[in-house]
């Protein structure tokens, strides 16, 4: 074997390693991004699981605010279908963004059903909706958390699959962006809710 030959299969020898190692961090960074949705997911459950108590418990008082009861509850339905979804693929952007949506519209029925909660003396002073309050705005910061872990991975997994030459193997091997879990998507919604009675 001549020099030249020698060098030319040293030379695909080290660009299969090196194709053969960017895949792997890319799907290592792929598998994070599960595992922060996990996370997530965790938080989510909880918190599913917290709203109909929530509900059940303030129907004993506000019977005729069943809009507002019933709005959560689908708004929870909802947000739960979403997250099935981004459960089955993580990375999804197209998922990731209809569970942020989802979540946003819970979030803003929730709020609307405190508001109603806070005209109710009553209610306010019950033992149970109090503590339940406490558990969700517990799991409210255990969610916000894991949506910023969640970030940073998706965001190390975009950089990484969008950097050359990595980039090239990202494109070969069909690995696309991952979506980010936005709270709000415009100026509106950064604006504190308004509840009028």
């Amino acid at each position: 074997m001549s020099t030249t030959q020698i060098v030319g299969w040293v030379a695909v020898a080290v660009l299969l390693f090196w194709m053969v190692g960017a895949y792997n961090r890319l799907v290592r960074l792929r598998n994070a991004i599960a595992n922060a949705f996990a996370q997530i997911d965790v938080q989510l459950k909880r918190r599913y699981d917290l709203i109909p108590n929530l509900v059940e418990t303030a129907k004993r008082y506000i019977a005729h605010e069943r809009e507002t009861l019933e709005a959560v509850i689908a708004a929870r339905n909802q947000a739960h279908a979403a997250a099935d979804h981004v459960r089955a693929r993580p990375a999804d952007a197209g998922a990731v963004g209809a569970l942020a949506l989802a979540e946003h519209t819970l979030g803003g029925s929730l709020g609307r059903l405190m508001a109603v909660v806070e005209n109710y003396p009553e209610l306010k002073g019950d033992q149970t909706l109090r503590e339940l309050s406490e558990e969700l705005t517990s799991t409210e910061n255990r969610v916000a958390f894991a949506r910023q872990a969640f970030n940073d991975a998706a965001l190390d997994y975009n950089n990484a699959a969008g950097q050359f030459p990595t980039t090239l193997v990202s494109a070969l091997f069909g690995f696309k962006p991952a979506g980010m879990l936005q709270s709000t998507t415009s100026e509106a919604e950064r604006m504190a809710p308004r509840v009028q009675f």
